[in-house]
């Protein structure tokens, strides 16, 4: 289930790297404020030019003639090809820190071999009067 969502995640990461960096042009002819034709990748046909081959004397505003009552548009996209990619190769100091990071966190849970006491060969002083008794601090 897991490579199944990876697989699907590759795949729309692929297609918008691809739409990302093409680019296309979309042309719009619109006459009286209604679109007349729609263009991909070359120029769209006007009014005027339909209205000819037709032969037809209807008129799409007041008249066809008319230079406002016809508007072309164009959305330009255009490609970005500035991509950087991925630097494998780290900085040594990044390196260094990364080595010794991991150095001292995977000995961080290692344990010892045995239990050993650091004061068992330790000797208390030695005392000549009590302490305890000459202060007359006692514990209730």
């Amino acid at each position: 289930m897991k490579s199944f969502f990876t697989k699907i995640l590759s795949f729309f990461l692929a297609v918008f790297i691809l739409f990302s960096t093409t680019s296309f042009t979309v042309n719009m002819h619109f006459c009286c404020n209604k679109m007349v034709d729609l263009a991909f990748f070359s120029k769209a046909e006007s009014c005027m030019e339909t209205a000819q081959k037709k032969d037809n004397n209807s008129k799409q505003c007041t008249t066809i003639q008319e230079k406002d009552c016809c508007d072309n548009k164009t959305i330009l996209k255009e490609g970005d090809d500035t991509f950087k990619k991925a630097n494998t190769i780290s900085e040594i100091e990044t390196l260094v820190f990364l080595n010794n990071f991991v150095y001292s966190y995977i000995n961080l849970f290692e344990g010892l071999e045995k239990n050993t006491v650091s004061f068992k060969a330790y000797r208390p002083p030695l005392l000549s009067t009590d302490l305890v008794i000459l202060n007359e601090s006692f514990l209730i």
